[in-house]
């Protein structure tokens, strides 16, 4: 079982009217059968059509062959509460949210102005520091897609029992860093871990970007670990995965040594393809913290970097900010439409979507098909 990006230029759509349904029957056509999208991203267009990269997912089980583009229309909107979605996607170099928790700020005061705040990872987490809003859901990218498209609805938990899995690393300063920020998190926030599972064989993920720059990469040998899961279904409501991700030679440096803060996060595009084919298999609050492939490179010194890497810069383990998140993340309820339950957030109660201008995915185009308001924000380049 594998993820991979694939490329293709799907033809304009006169008006641009009804993409939804557009970009699926091409995708379906462009794919085939074998292969499961789980993203999709329209990084441009021009004259010859949308320019759409897909990450892919390769050996899903039978029951698993959905893929992301089924869609529920909702049959109202719910505005008892104003309830705000708010994503900056993962892996494009966002001047806001593009680094690492730098829109943290942005997220407490929009968070202010609602009743509920809808976010994901790559909002808030910052390494070892994520500052939650108390009235926000912390939600996977995927799940996000899958609110706005009306095919899941959100349960608020008292807490999670969050299961750790870490990837087996040959030096032992590093496994111990990550064993020792689970044991803090479990000290200092209270999270139940039942288990912290060393496992010898974890999936590969390998980052590369994509020709339009968009951070991206694959996955590879993803069995194991979806096969770990499912044995231990029962003893866990959300996982933390920590493992290694391979970058090319001197992607530290030319990233925090560039002085302008403009060079794309290179980790997160890639954790964003694991962790959406963990959801879409799982059906469970996945979030992905990387470890340092060695200890020359995790005590390296890097100067004085951009303020929104600096909490990359002072971090070794990388995961107390996903360990956070996951303690209070919203349980996945599929099996009902929108509206059907009062105890839900769905896409019935969802009363805008903010984000970056030009960021084209399947939010925003379910967005416009639900009638709910998207505020397109163009100081947000990227």
């Amino acid at each position: 079982m594998r993820v991979d990006e694939h490329e293709f230029i799907v033809p304009l759509q006169a008006g641009h009217r009804g993409l939804l349904a557009h970009l699926a029957e091409a995708t379906r056509e462009k794919l085939g059968s074998r292969r499961v999208p789980i993203r999709v991203v329209v990084s441009r267009s021009s004259e010859r059509g949308y320019h759409c990269e897909v990450a892919a997912l390769h050996g899903a089980p039978a029951d698993r062959q959905r893929g992301i583009f089924e869609f529920r229309r909702r049959p109202f909107h719910d505005d008892r509460r104003f309830n705000a979605v708010l994503l900056i996607p993962t892996g494009v170099g966002c001047t806001i949210g593009g680094h690492a928790g730098d829109a943290n700020p942005l997220a407490m005061l929009v968070a202010s102005a609602c009743d509920t705040l809808v976010l994901h990872p790559n909002v808030v987490n910052a390494s070892d520091l994520n500052e939650l809003p108390a009235n926000a859901l912390y939600v996977e990218g995927s799940v996000l897609s899958r609110l706005m498209m009306g095919t899941v609805g959100l349960a608020r938990p008292r807490a999670n029992r969050v299961l750790v899995i870490a990837a087996e690393h040959e030096e032992q300063m590093l496994a111990h860093a990550t064993e020792n920020s689970v044991n803090a998190a479990r000290a200092t926030f209270g999270i139940e871990i039942p288990a912290m599972v060393v496992m010898k064989a974890a999936p590969a993920v390998i980052a590369r970007n994509t020709p339009s720059g968009r951070a991206a990469g694959e996955v590879e040998n993803l069995a194991p670990l979806v096969e770990l899961l499912h044995d231990r279904r029962a003893s866990y409501d959300a996982v933390a995965l920590c493992t290694q991700v391979a970058v090319p030679s001197g992607t530290y440096e030319s990233y925090f040594g560039n002085e302008e803060g403009d060079v794309v996060n290179p980790w997160g595009g890639v954790e964003a393809l694991l962790t959406h084919a963990l959801s879409h298999l799982l059906e469970v609050p996945t979030a992905h913290a990387p470890m340092y492939e060695n200890v020359e490179t995790a005590t390296q010194d890097f100067g004085i970097v951009d303020p929104r890497m600096a909490a990359e810069a002072i971090s070794t383990a990388f995961c107390m900010s996903i360990l956070k998140g996951l303690h209070r993340s919203p349980r996945i309820v599929s099996d009902v439409s929108p509206g059907d339950r009062p105890d839900l957030l769905d896409a019935t109660g969802i009363s805008c979507l903010i984000t970056p201008d030009g960021c084209v995915g399947l939010p925003l185009l379910a967005a416009l098909e639900q009638g709910i308001t998207v505020i397109a924000v163009r100081e947000n380049t990227n």
